[in-house]
């Protein structure tokens, strides 16, 4: 898996053929990786009832090239903001986790180390620890003044160019019959326009925007040279001393998202301001010497935590994310409201509790 050539005009490709992507071996090992914490959900379990008839099934379909990817089953979720979620079958999950599992190390290569979603080693602490190492470069340990210019992609997801994302591919990937693999499922969808848009839900578009935003990585690092850069899904930011630099790229950033990806930045969340007056990235604000949750991923926090009715598993997550910020008080009272659920503690006087106001966590 992820194997690849280097080849003369500098691009690595993908060697792997059609044929060994789609063995039933490589289907039995997707499904074992499939299925793990997933056995109790009534349509794995229907699946799994005739397992080898519908993996057999499944790999002929892919070996005659008659494999048509199915419709999804919709639906909302709030958290925070409304989001619309697309489920495919388990048949369609099978073959997202096949690909994944052939690709996802292949790519991954190619991206530059400060993108942070969706990655092996990665992810959302990872690039909050590297704001604030980026921040003391960027500043000399805090004693010049450092900018950071704050971007957001405007309706991300919706917005991806589904053709401009299979010319990407194909710089990578020459096999044509993994191409129309991967053309099965990126066409299965769209959003309010035809040709636009990946599932929000699908394990391959995890993969697939960032090799979409890996050419915005790519000129960011070396066509603009910028040193202090992190991008975390559609969020990105770039930390410099010069404030002028920071506004003459922008128009770059914003020409370059446009002409070579169409995506367009959100007009309501570009900012450029100092490290020292605050910086609310990736759910904390963050300060010179230190960081503090945001106070409506507080309030969420609280709320999730009273709907699951303390469920340990909720609790131990968010105390684990506290973890990595100044909110010592948040995760005492955090605690306390667990452990008073916990007992039914009849008089919740007797329970001692901290202030709710928007100093609490400092």
């Amino acid at each position: 898996m992820g194997g690849g050539r280097l080849k003369c005009m500098g691009i690595i490709q993908f060697i792997h053929t059609y044929e060994y992507i789609i063995t039933l071996e490589n289907l039995l090992e997707a499904w074992r990786d499939f299925v793990r914490g997933k056995r109790a959900r009534k349509d794995v379990q229907e699946f799994e009832l005739d397992l080898m008839s519908n993996i057999i099934s499944l790999h002929k379909d892919l070996a005659d090239r008659t494999y048509n990817h199915s419709s999804y089953q919709a639906f909302n979720i709030s958290d925070p903001k409304p989001r619309n979620i697309h489920k495919a079958s388990v048949r369609d999950r099978l073959v997202h986790r096949l690909l994944y599992r052939m690709l996802y190390t292949f790519f991954d290569r190619t991206f530059i180390p400060d993108s942070y979603s969706c990655r092996k080693g990665k992810g959302l602490h990872k690039a909050i620890n590297q704001f604030r190492s980026y921040a003391y470069k960027a500043s000399q340990n805090h004693t010049k003044t450092a900018w950071v210019l704050q971007c957001d992609i405007k309706k991300f997801f919706a917005s991806i160019d589904q053709s401009i994302l299979m010319c990407i591919i194909q710089r990578y990937i020459p096999d044509l019959d993994i191409r129309w693999l991967i053309a099965q499922i990126i066409e299965s969808f769209h959003s309010t326009t035809h040709g636009k848009g990946l599932p929000l839900g699908n394990l391959t578009s995890q993969l697939l925007v960032n090799v979409y935003m890996n050419k915005l990585d790519q000129f960011v690092k070396n066509k603009l040279k910028a040193k202090f850069y992190i991008r975390y899904a559609d969020d990105f930011i770039i930390l410099s001393r010069d404030k002028k630099w920071l506004e003459e790229i922008l128009s770059k950033i914003s020409d370059f998202l446009w002409d070579d990806l169409r995506l367009q930045l959100h007009p309501d969340k570009i900012l450029i301001r100092t490290i020292a007056s605050g910086v609310d990235f990736l759910g904390w604000i963050h300060f010179p010497d230190h960081r503090v949750i945001r106070t409506s991923t507080r309030k969420r926090m609280f709320c999730n935590i009273e709907s699951k009715r303390s469920q340990n598993e909720t609790v131990q997550s968010y105390l684990g994310l506290l973890g990595h910020g100044n909110a010592n008080k948040l995760r005492k009272q955090i605690e306390i409201d667990a452990l008073g659920r916990c007992f039914q503690v009849e008089d919740p006087s007797a329970v001692p509790t901290y202030p709710q106001d928007d100093n609490f966590l400092n």
